[in-house]
């Protein structure tokens, strides 16, 4: 009995690539991409706040009243005479997941009555789904549920998170577009009580 090499019984076959070597240079590119994606989200610093220039900045800042999602109301008007950090956000939101450990931790260092208050605004979320993303969090500052989102379009938000600091006298002074931290929310609260945001 002989055996017959297949490349020379089809002389054709004998200039193609086999198929099982073309699969696997594949699978094996297909791999190099895939690591090299891994590496660049990996090693890619994560998104940050950036200002904002927008017509609210130094106008009295738009009425915000309504129920939270602890079951209570809320006016923003009851916090005038102190600085109020506004964050809008939604449990779906990926930025938004990425700050809420800065944020409890800001409100963790503001608690003090007299500190700035942090107040939520749910944006385009289900209450409950909202809630629980909250409580999962450690969250415990107001957050207003904004059902048919009149509260999102007077303030301009297009997509969480958005953040506005307000002053103690109503007025917008910052409006900052992105995930923020802790850190830079002190240092525009600072600029901001010095008249340079």
């Amino acid at each position: 009995m002989t055996l017959v090499d297949t490349e020379d019984a089809d002389p054709a076959a004998a200039g193609r690539p086999r198929r099982g070597h073309t699969a696997r240079w594949i699978a094996a590119a297909v791999a190099v991409v895939g690591a090299a994606l891994v590496v660049l989200l990996a090693t890619r610093p994560p998104e940050a706040a950036t200002e904002v220039d927008t017509p609210l900045v130094g106008q009295r800042a738009p009425a915000l009243d309504g129920p939270t999602l602890a079951g209570g109301s809320f006016h923003l008007a009851s916090l005038r005479g102190r600085w109020v950090v506004l964050n809008f956000f939604a449990s779906w939101c990926p930025p938004c997941q990425q700050e809420e450990p800065d944020l409890v931790a800001f409100a963790y260092a503001h608690r003090a009555p007299t500190a700035a208050a942090l107040v939520g605004v749910v944006f385009n979320d289900s209450a409950a789904a909202a809630h629980a993303f909250m409580r999962s969090e450690g969250a415990t500052w107001p957050a207003v549920v904004d059902g048919g989102g009149q509260i999102a379009l007077a303030y301009g938000v297009v997509g969480p998170p958005e953040t506005f600091i307000v002053a103690p006298d109503g007025t917008v002074v910052v409006h900052l577009d992105g995930p923020v931290t802790a850190s830079e929310l002190d240092h525009w609260l600072a600029r901001a009580r010095q008249g340079t945001a």
